[in-house]
């Protein structure tokens, strides 16, 4: 069911109006007596999430007795994280997602069903889990908030998504994301139907008609004068609601051209971006746009780790980033990274496949280390003086020299391809 629905292109909905739709949504709910919110962790800071989460304290106050971060497997929160993500909520409401210890394992979609969606490419059951504060916490409400955008692992994100990934466990986040790499990037990118989209789909039908799950999802985008904006806003209790959302999202968030682009620029908040991990939205957003033969300059000043996770870290310090053919040999081969198929998943979204040139600019980690991954390095102080994110604006640039660049703030709000490499 939709309960509300607001947005189109050139919509925006102002802090008011986000506090108005909701506040709306929560009347006709009608009373709750305990309510759980499940927004999204620092690394999805311009969703806007961290100000809805404030309006349903507002709107609930004591009622509002929990807020669990999804994390999936990022690190926790930090404090001063949580206060400029989500204002003067107490913080002792914030509950940590322990991936590894916190879990409940609703049901298995079958292995017939993962290898049906994704025609063949694997064949293994995957396990519909939660954080056992959603199903043991006594909640009679559960907000689910978050924004919908284009997405790598699973075509476009949020709905189910931030649940069955950001409140899972390790197992479920890895086959989810190997099933997305193995499908095909390209394939899935700014599709809301995808191989992935319809396991989580299936584990909600199945495993998840209990909790009392409302779905507040959000589409971001810029306005002429480069701030962001919300464009739409939406709240239900199905997909018909992702579904809107999504379709809106591709209109906002994704941008097409004509022809490749020859030199893309991409910066990455060092408040946002510190590993790879999450800096190499940098390449797979980019990467249907950019030409055969051409480069992506990434600057990353807050770069200081590859995974978020040690074991992850490890991974990709000992495979590197590799072609999809050499990826899924390795995973065949070697017991550490077929334990790990998140990890394998990570090296092929982090792969050019050999089509163009990556050139990562860190501000912690060494040139050694940039290129024992198969990255090309480039010094950051100098690259930042060519190309400095403060005076470009997003989009196409030409340099002093005569050089034209393709620069974008923010990779992790769009997505970038040229038309014949998207067909829907």
């Amino acid at each position: 069911m939709i309960f509300y629905a607001k947005g189109s292109t050139n919509t925006v909905i102002t802090s008011e109006g986000m506090k108005q739709g909701l506040f709306e949504v929560f009347t006709k709910l009608g009373d709750k007596r305990k309510v759980l919110a499940v927004p999204p962790d620092f690394t999805r800071f311009h969703s806007r999430a961290g100000e809805l989460t404030q309006y349903a304290y507002d709107y609930y106050k004591n009622k509002l007795t929990d807020i669990l971060p999804a994390l999936g497997t990022h690190f926790e929160m930090t404090e001063s994280e949580i206060s400029k993500m989500f204002g003067d909520i107490p913080q002792k409401l914030f509950r940590v997602h322990k991936w590894k210890d916190d879990l409940i394992t609703l049901g298995r979609v079958p292995a017939e069903f993962v290898s049906e969606v994704s025609e063949g490419k694997v064949n293994y059951d995957w396990p519909a889990q939660v954080n056992k504060l959603l199903v043991e916490g006594g909640h009679d409400l559960i907000l689910s908030i978050g924004q919908v955008v284009p997405h790598e692992v699973v075509g476009m994100a949020n709905y189910n998504k931030n649940i069955f990934v950001g409140t899972g466990g390790s197992e479920g986040i890895n086959k989810s994301h190997f099933l997305g790499a193995a499908y095909g990037m390209e394939r899935m990118m700014g599709r809301a139907d995808t191989p992935v989209r319809r396991v989580l789909n299936y584990a909600s039908d199945k495993f998840s008609k209990d909790l009392p799950i409302i779905y507040i999802l959000t589409v971001i985008g810029r306005d002429e004068n480069n701030n962001l904006v919300m464009r739409g806003l939406f709240i239900g209790d199905d997909y018909e609601c992702f579904e809107m959302a999504a379709e809106l999202s591709l209109q906002v968030n994704f941008e097409m051209f004509d022809k490749p682009l020859k030199q893309v620029v991409v910066y990455l908040d060092p408040t946002e971006f510190k590993s790879t991990w999450l800096g190499n939205k940098s390449i797979y957003r980019t990467r249907m746009a950019i030409e055969d033969g051409g480069e992506l300059i990434v600057l990353a000043p807050g770069l200081r780790e590859f995974g978020e996770d040690k074991e992850i870290d490890r991974l990709i310090r000992k495979y590197g980033y590799v072609t999809t053919p050499e990826v899924l040999k390795y995973v065949e081969d070697n017991e550490d990274l077929k334990n790990n198929l998140s990890a394998a998943a990570h090296l092929i979204h982090g792969s050019s496949e050999n089509r163009f040139k990556i050139t990562y600019c860190p501000g912690n980690i060494t040139k050694e280390e940039i290129e024992s991954v198969n990255f090309n390095y480039a010094d950051l102080n100098e690259m930042q003086k060519k190309y400095d994110h403060k005076k470009l604006i997003d989009g196409f640039n030409t340099m002093p020299d005569g050089e034209e660049i393709f620069f974008i703030s923010n990779p992790a709000l769009g997505l970038w391809a040229v038309k014949e490499k998207f067909k829907s």
